[in-house]
């Protein structure tokens, strides 16, 4: 059965009526400072064309890892002011998620209006594994926005970065209202199936980020599809420690090394490692850089990016791919001097799109990398806002918060 639209929910008419929201608003947050908004501004376009058109808008989302139980820390109060300012309306934040200050708020919310709910993780039900608890706690996220006098309010799916999540507020609510995926979910599918179904040949895969383990299943799936797998990051030293180099102090997984070393056995012709590192002593922005080849890490370094010989390198498999999938950076992109590789592969990214390659970016800190670097947004296909979500969608994996929209 096809997803029903946020368009779909607009022709039938909102206006008056209870909608509730899933967005992701799980932004970088460092003393109330919001480090990018990147996921604020892609879940405007939703909640606005509702607003627009009337509807009394009840958004829900999460931040961060509470325990499940109110913290400060995680308090959604600068994202809140953060999605106003983009909206240009006022959007209020009620104190609690499902309590009396959030019921007390829903009911007297007007046409048009816009609610956010204080960090659905604080209540424990949001991630439970039993059935009941969340299934109780969609009920009550369901009674904010039921209307008394008959109005039938519905769910908008547009947490892309969740769905791969059998939460309450992803799932569970959509088992009791009528639901329609938002925009950036319905963007966000179809660019996936998109990079999964019909693409264009060759097709370049681009994996960085920290953990081998993180992206086991997508290396082992897309293994098979994929032309290139180009690997970068925290990542690449255990690969490279199961070709037997030793990789000093680098990030390294020794319970992959195994895993790694049979990958490279079926698919060596297939995965590319870097050929040279940048290390250094401490990990720090100021630690002096050095430049090493891959095979010649001293004991007592640590890699933090990968060298200008294998961004050259990993520039020319890129610049004649048709397809590139992108998740996860080359380095520490975050310190100046480890920034080179991210930066480099992004731009061989751009060039392939310019020459009219289909490219999707997929993870926070792959867009973060984006951003922060200065890189043009639109120099990509498609920025996706869920890296977890887009991995198990192209492992082949089922996402609960998708397959629901779909009954």
């Amino acid at each position: 059965m096809a997803i029903k639209s946020l368009s779909d929910l607009l022709a039938q008419g909102v206006e008056g009526r209870g909608v509730l929201v899933r967005s992701d608003l799980n932004v970088p947050l460092d003393n109330g400072i919001i480090g990018d908004p990147g996921r604020i501004i892609a879940s405007v376009p939703t909640i606005k064309a509702l607003s627009d058109a009337g509807a009394k808008v009840v958004v829900t989302a999460h931040l961060g890892r509470p325990k499940g139980e109110p913290d400060p820390e995680f308090s959604l109060a600068p994202v809140a002011v953060a999605l106003g300012e983009q909206l240009g309306r006022h959007v209020q934040l009620a104190g609690d998620v499902v309590g009396t200050d959030a019921l007390a708020r829903a009911e007297g919310l007007t046409d048009g209006d816009v609610l956010l709910l204080e960090n659905i993780r604080f209540d424990p039900r949001e991630t439970s594994k039993d059935d009941a608890e969340r299934l109780a706690l969609a009920e009550a996220l369901v009674a904010l926005v039921a209307d008394p006098g008959g109005n039938p309010a519905a769910f908008v799916s547009d947490g892309f970065g969740v769905v791969h999540r059998k939460q309450a507020s992803v799932y569970d609510v959509a088992t009791l209202l009528p639901h329609y995926a938002g925009a950036l979910v319905a963007t966000e599918v179809e660019v996936l199936k998109a990079l999964t179904s019909s693409t264009e040949r060759p097709y370049a895969v681009v994996l960085g980020g920290s953990k081998v383990s993180d992206k086991l299943a997508v290396i082992e799936n897309l293994a098979t599809k994929a032309d290139s797998i180009v690997i970068g990051g925290g990542m690449c030293y255990t690969f490279l420690a199961a070709q037997g180099l030793s990789v000093g102090t680098s990030l390294c997984q020794p319970e992959m090394i195994e895993t790694c070393a049979k990958l490279l056995e079926d698919y060596g012709d297939v995965i590319h490692l870097p050929v040279d590192i940048v290390v250094t002593e401490k990990f720090a922005a100021d630690s002096p850089p050095e430049t090493v080849a891959a095979d010649k890490i001293p004991d007592g370094k640590m890699g933090l990016d990968i060298g200008p010989e294998s961004v050259k390198r990993f520039t020319a498999l890129l610049s004649n791919a048709k397809t590139v999938f992108w998740n996860g950076p080359m380095g520490v992109f975050e310190f100046p001097a480890y920034a080179a590789g991210t930066k480099g592969v992004a731009e061989a990214i751009i060039g392939a799109t310019a020459k009219g390659a289909f490219s999707v970016v997929g993870g926070g800190d792959s867009a973060a990398a984006v951003r922060q670097l200065g890189l043009p947004e639109d120099g990509f296909s498609h920025i996706s806002t869920g890296g977890g979500a887009s991995l198990e969608y192209l492992e082949g994996k089922e996402l609960p918060g998708i397959s629901i929209l779909e009954q």
